[in-house]
């Protein structure tokens, strides 16, 4: 069978195709730690759990309208406004089965053949791909070790050509945890404004800072009106298998985003709307036990993996992600990982998985035990010093 040319321009996402290699090991009988996979290892909070089952009892088990159900658009607005992140009205908010199709509808809707999307690299490799699947040319921007691993905003401006016509951001970062300062957001919008570029801003981490406010290129002047806001409840409220998330777009991407989820999705599940819900308007509890067990576990991987021989770890400020420089190992990160996986009984990621500049990386998702994350560090130790 002959595929289409274009399936050849679609990535994939390379930490479950690890998490399989880790599982087919765990069926041999091996023990692994696993540190490749991005989600909590929280349960979602209960009284979201309870009105998702209110709302199946109920009967919402039907259709509901594209966007999403009212109820929900407006608590989201709602909620963006108590948390001040932004004032927005209900109708520009559009609820999706997960933030990916977010990236998707807004790459699809916007480019096309000549032109350019910026993107963080390394960064999550669905930036590239779907924006290589749409026709476009995904240009890297390198986020440097030495620069914090934050969009630097004078490269940023080099990149940009007559055809640049998105630029994605990601603050809290994945894989590098790194968070966006405002005096870098001023000077990206600058750029963004001076060059009629449209931006895209994931933000799905957003809770999960550690030293202080989310900051957004969404909070300047001009922005609102040329930002497409990603988030999503899966990272904030443990929720990745329920696929919640929403996008807030400019007027103008509105409507042309609503017909691409009408001829793709049809609508996101009722029931996990009401779930959806609950999670933004009831307690904060659970959000913030999370974050604190991430700010243990962030202090516990970070101090050692600097104290392995050649290894350095700069300290994240977001997101549940380690990114240790492992170039004086002398061994490519995918082997490296490979090894890790086949020797230690440790699943994590090679830094170029998230893009040709995450060579001399690896990523390690901390969202696991402290005992565990200790079992992965004495072993990771161990390999490096046989």
């Amino acid at each position: 069978m002959k595929l289409a040319q274009r399936m050849d321009r679609l990535g994939t996402e390379s930490a479950f195709e690890v998490l399989a290699k880790a599982k087919a090991l765990e069926a041999q009988g091996r023990e692994i730690v696993h540190l490749e996979i991005g989600e909590p290892d929280f349960d979602t909070p209960a009284h979201v759990v309870a009105a998702a089952q209110q709302a199946l009892d109920k009967g919402y088990t039907h259709y509901v309208p594209a966007p999403g159900i009212p109820e929900l658009r407006t608590a989201v607005a709602d909620f963006l406004g108590r948390t001040n992140r932004l004032r927005t009205t209900p109708d520009r908010v559009l609820i999706t089965p997960g933030a990916k199709p977010i990236m998707f509808f807004t790459i699809l809707a916007l480019c096309e053949q000549g032109d350019e999307v910026l993107y963080p690299d390394p960064g999550f490799p669905m930036y590239a791909s779907i924006a290589s699947f749409a026709g476009a040319t995904p240009v890297p921007i390198p986020l440097r070790e030495e620069n914090g691993f934050v969009v630097d905003p004078e490269e940023l401006r080099s990149l940009v050509t007559d055809r640049t016509k998105l630029l994605i951001l990601n603050s809290p970062h994945n894989p590098c945890g790194s968070a966006s300062t405002p005096e870098q957001l001023q000077a990206i919008a600058e750029i963004a404004i001076e060059h009629d570029l449209v931006v895209l801003s994931d933000e799905v981490y957003w809770a999960l800072r550690y030293d202080g406010k989310h900051h957004s290129v969404l909070d300047l002047d001009g922005m609102a009106e040329r930002t497409v806001l990603l988030d999503g409840w899966s990272k904030t409220f443990a929720m990745t298998g329920w696929r919640l998330g929403y996008g807030v777009f400019p007027e103008p991407l509105v409507e042309p985003v609503t017909r691409l989820m009408i001829n793709s999705v049809s609508c996101t599940s009722a029931f996990s709307q009401y779930a959806a819900i609950a999670a933004l308007e009831g307690p904060w509890d659970d959000v913030d036990r999370m974050l604190e067990a991430f700010r243990e576990r962030r202090e516990v991987i970070v101090s050692g993996l600097n104290a392995v021989p050649g290894v350095s770890c700069l300290e994240p400020g977001g997101a549940f992600y380690a990114f240790p420089n492992i170039t004086e190992l002398g061994a490519p990160a995918a082997t490296l990982s490979d090894r890790l996986l086949a020797e230690a009984g440790v699943a994590c990621l090679p830094g170029t998985s998230f893009g040709g500049y995450g060579e001399g990386h690896l990523r390690f998702s901390y969202a696991n035990s402290i005992d565990n994350i200790q079992r992965a560090l004495d072993a990771f130790a161990a390999l490096v010093e046989s």
